[in-house]
């Protein structure tokens, strides 16, 4: 049976929600090199037993409510056999067709990972079917622990991937020859999307409606669903300071925890080698093989995600932002965003506050005086 077996948008929607559930860097965010002129309408959900939950039914949503604005998906779950599976959580989810009835063409394969990714990432005809509905597929895309799958498959190797940051490292080392990227919330390589954990598959399957029908239509969709349009596809995974390694050197540690402590000190090489006893040179070589970075990397790292959070909560100038956190001028704090999260201090700050709000359609913010509020991608700017 194909892809194009007649059944209606309902008995899908039906079939789907029987049982226990009842529902109710800057270039990455735009997906538009896996857009195909072409392609089909259908995406395809593999699903299995100890599938997470989540990793369906977030993107699944999201297509669901792109239908309700325009879009065309033809949402398919197909399980390996054909017969409902139960879920990480222990609710079962219908599935409308076997894996190996599916034949026709397919637009987008998703594939959602699972706790328990070890089972299945050794079950063969099911790594069999993902490979065979791959090479059909315009795009196929995984979500959180999927990638582990779609490695075990061989559809990752020599190509530069995401997963859920806890997992990362167990992905580089049972699959070497995949470049594994613990940060970013997605990753577009070739025709294959990763995407990091459980919630950042929300994130990704905005993309896609974006890079589909257009920015409009995905800020829609986000509102409907009050969720952030978009976290940008480079924007990390968790903080900085929380993911540092712990180290051996107690030295090391209270340079790091000086640092973090006050991030908006003029900090500079001799001095952080003098707090810390030893030589600029010792203080380096401690940063690279501790960390993998240089002091003046993981500074700016912190510098920046203190930016975040004055950014997301605040209404300081992007002028005073700088300053508050360590850069000293809003170009400085603009550079430094480009080059690790690909986005813009302005542009952060809008993308965050319009979260779920249409830009056409809402009216210009106003301050308590009534003065409207300058445009937030202008330096040295009043947010007021």
């Amino acid at each position: 049976m194909g892809v194009g077996w007649a059944a209606t948008s309902e008995d899908l929607k039906r079939q789907r929600l029987r049982g226990n559930w009842s529902a109710g860097r800057e270039g990455l965010a735009r997906l538009d090199g896996v857009r195909a002129a072409e392609r089909s309408d259908t995406v395809l959900f593999v699903v299995y037993d100890g599938v997470r939950l989540l990793d369906v039914t977030g993107p699944l949503e999201v297509f669901t409510v792109a239908n309700e604005h325009g879009g065309t998906y033809r949402p398919v779950v197909a399980s390996p056999d054909g017969r409902d599976v139960v879920s990480s959580a222990g609710l079962r989810l219908g599935a409308d067709v076997a894996l190996p009835e599916v034949t026709g063409p397919i637009g987008t394969l998703v594939v959602p990972g699972a706790p328990d990714w070890q089972a299945t990432a050794a079950d063969r005809p099911l790594l069999d079917q993902v490979r065979r509905l791959a090479a059909g597929s315009s795009r196929t895309a995984s979500v959180c622990a999927g990638a582990f799958t779609l490695a075990a498959a061989g559809l990752l190797d020599g190509r530069r991937v995401t997963t859920h940051w806890d997992l990362a490292d167990q992905l580089a080392a049972h699959f070497p020859a995949v470049t594994v990227d613990a940060d970013p919330i997605f990753i577009a390589d070739g025709r294959v999307i990763t995407s990091a954990g459980i919630t950042a598959g929300i994130d990704l399957t905005l993309a896609l409606v974006e890079a589909d029908l257009g920015p409009e239509t995905a800020r829609t969709v986000a509102r409907q669903l009050v969720v952030f349009m978009q976290r940008p596809g480079g924007q990390s995974q968790f903080s900085v300071r929380a993911a540092t390694p712990s180290t051996r050197h107690d030295l090391l540690r209270r340079v790091l925890d000086t640092i973090a402590a006050d991030p908006a000190q003029p900090y500079d090489l001799p001095g952080l080698a003098a707090l810390a006893g030893v030589s600029p040179r010792h203080l380096g070589r401690l940063f690279r093989t501790e960390l993998g970075t240089t002091p003046a990397g993981y500074l700016d790292r912190v510098r920046v995600e203190a930016a975040q959070g004055l950014l997301e909560r605040g209404d300081d100038t992007l002028d005073v932002v700088a300053r508050r956190v360590g850069f000293g001028s809003p170009e400085t704090m603009r550079r430094t965003f480009l080059r690790e999260l690909g986005i813009t201090p302005g542009a952060y700050r809008s993308r965050f506050r319009t979260t779920g709000i249409d830009e056409h359609q809402s009216p210009p913010a106003t301050a308590t005086d009534g003065r409207a509020v300058p445009d937030a991608d202008a330096p040295g700017t009043a947010r007021t």
